[in-house]
């Protein structure tokens, strides 16, 4: 059965930090690129960032410098490190598992990330 699971979401003061954390199973970690998106209310899904399977990563514009996507492939986990946090970064962040072999592509059910004072 394929799991992804996010945890690490919460409510945050502007400027603050937090690290999202997305675990895997059921499926073989290593070969599956990694992914966060986000939804805010009334607004379309957006790619936050990514990470190849070999490391590489890429990041939103509107996120350069400030956040940063890593995996672990020992322990089948993606993280995302948020610093300096905005308003405007409130939103519902998801984790995705792509195979481009394949096509296979696993969502988790999303963190909430809510960024006020």
């Amino acid at each position: 059965q394929v799991q992804l699971v996010e945890s690490g979401g919460g409510l945050v003061q502007p400027g603050g930090s937090l690290r999202l954390s997305c675990v895997a199973s059921g499926f073989t970690f290593r070969s599956y690129a990694m992914s966060w998106y986000r939804q805010a209310p009334g607004k379309e899904r957006e790619l936050v960032a990514a990470i190849s399977i070999v490391g590489g990563t890429n990041s939103a514009d509107s996120v350069k410098g400030r956040f940063t996507i890593s995996r672990d492939n020992a322990k089948n986990t993606v993280y995302l490190q948020m610093n300096s946090l905005k308003p405007e970064d409130t939103a519902v962040y998801y984790c995705k598992a792509f195979r481009r072999f394949s096509g296979d592509t696993y969502w988790g059910q999303g963190t909430q990330v809510t960024v006020s004072s």
